[in-house]
C-alpha cells in the first residue's frame, strides 16, 4: 500500500450550535472526523511495512479552515481533519510518508446539489433549484463560479500523491475558487 485517500463527508443540518441535535452532532463527527482517523489507523501500518514511503491525503473542506454559520458540527469535524493531518505528517515523516489535506469549496456532487441545500441557500423560494442557488453560492467564491467540479479535487489529490509532490507534507491545500479570500 502506497497511497491512501480518506474522503468522507456528511452534510450538516443547518442549526445554531446551541440548538443542534446531539445525534446530528455525533453522526457528523463520526463520519467527517472519526472516519478519517479510522482510515489512517487501518492503513498506516501497511504503508510502513512496505518500506517505500507513501502519501496520504485527507479530504477536509473550506469549512475546515474557516467557520460557517449553522453547520458547526461540519466545521468542527473538518477542522479536526487538519489536526489529524498535521499530527500524522509529523509522526510519519521518518517513514517517508507524506500527509496532506485538501479543502474544497462547494463541489458539484449530490452532497451539494440536492433539495435540502437548495432550500438552505434560498429559503425565500418554495421550490428552489440549483439554478436558483448558483448566484448565492457564487458569492462565496472570489472567482466567478458557484462551485467546482469533482475532477478539480481529484487532480489536486493526484498532484499531492505523485512524484511531483514528493516534498510536500503537512499542507492544507484549498481548492476553493478563492473562497478563503472572502
Amino acid at each position: 500500500l502506497d497511497i491512501v485517500v480518506a474522503n468522507a463527508g456528511l452534510p450538516a443540518g443547518g442549526a445554531p450550535m446551541h440548538e443542534m441535535d446531539e445525534q446530528l452532532w455525533r453522526a457528523s463527527i463520526d463520519v467527517n472526523l472519526t472516519g478519517v482517523f479510522l482510515t489512517a489507523k487501518a492503513s498506516v501500518p501497511h504503508i510502513i511495512e512496505g518500506g517505500r514511503g507513501g502519501a496520504i491525503v485527507l479530504t477536509s473542506s473550506v469549512g475546515g479552515l474557516k467557520a460557517h454559520p449553522f453547520v458547526g458540527n461540519y466545521v468542527a469535524g473538518k477542522h479536526g481533519v487538519v489536526g489529524v493531518m498535521r499530527s500524522l505528517a509529523v509522526e510519519l515523516a521518518e517513514h517517508n510518508i507524506r500527509v496532506n489535506s485538501v479543502h474544497p469549496t462547494q463541489v458539484n456532487t449530490p452532497m451539494l446539489i440536492n433539495d435540502m441545500t437548495f432550500r438552505m441557500f434560498r429559503p425565500d423560494l418554495e421550490n428552489p433549484t440549483a439554478e436558483d442557488m448558483a448566484p448565492v453560492s457564487q458569492m462565496m467564491q472570489a472567482l466567478p463560479v458557484p462551485w467546482v467540479e469533482a475532477i478539480d479535487i481529484s487532480n489536486a489529490v493526484l498532484f499531492l500523491v505523485s512524484d511531483e509532490g514528493r516534498y510536500i507534507t503537512g499542507v492544507p491545500l484549498p481548492i476553493d475558487a478563492g473562497a478563503m479570500l472572502k
